[in-house]
């Protein structure tokens, strides 16, 4: 299966790329430490991004295909960057689930979904991934 992104360059390391079946258009900046303005999220913050919400979303698909009632959930990511060569070294990433009633083996199945998302298993295996789930 492929999905269509289309980006384009507009001037002062800045990027626009839009959804193409969506049209959803989303920018990013360079950081300020790399020359950008940082006024937006940056190529690599949306990989963090895209680890962090890969791993609520199958949560969520798990839970609807197996009759778990899914409490509140969001996730804190920070990113760590090595500066050579320039790249991430490590996402660590907090998934706090908010007045859960979820049983262990619920909390077990459901951790497991998520270690194992595709954002989770595209990764190069030198990215560190720490991961803590605050049930």
């Amino acid at each position: 299966m492929s999905h269509k992104i289309e980006s384009s360059y507009l001037g002062e390391l800045r990027v626009s790329s839009t959804h193409a079946s969506s049209n959803t258009v989303i920018t990013t900046d360079a950081p300020i430490d790399n020359n950008g303005k940082g006024e937006s999220f940056s190529p690599t913050d949306l990989v963090a991004t895209a680890l962090g919400s890969c791993m609520i979303t199958v949560m969520g698909i798990h839970a609807d295909k197996n009759g778990i009632l899914m409490p509140n959930v969001y996730s804190r990511t920070n990113k760590f960057m090595t500066p050579n060569p320039r790249k991430i070294s490590k996402l660590k990433i907090e998934i706090i689930f908010e007045g859960n009633q979820l049983s262990d083996i619920d909390k077990q199945s459901l951790k497991e979904v998520a270690l194992n998302c595709p954002v989770a298993k595209s990764l190069h295996p030198d990215l560190q991934q720490e991961i803590k789930f605050i049930f």
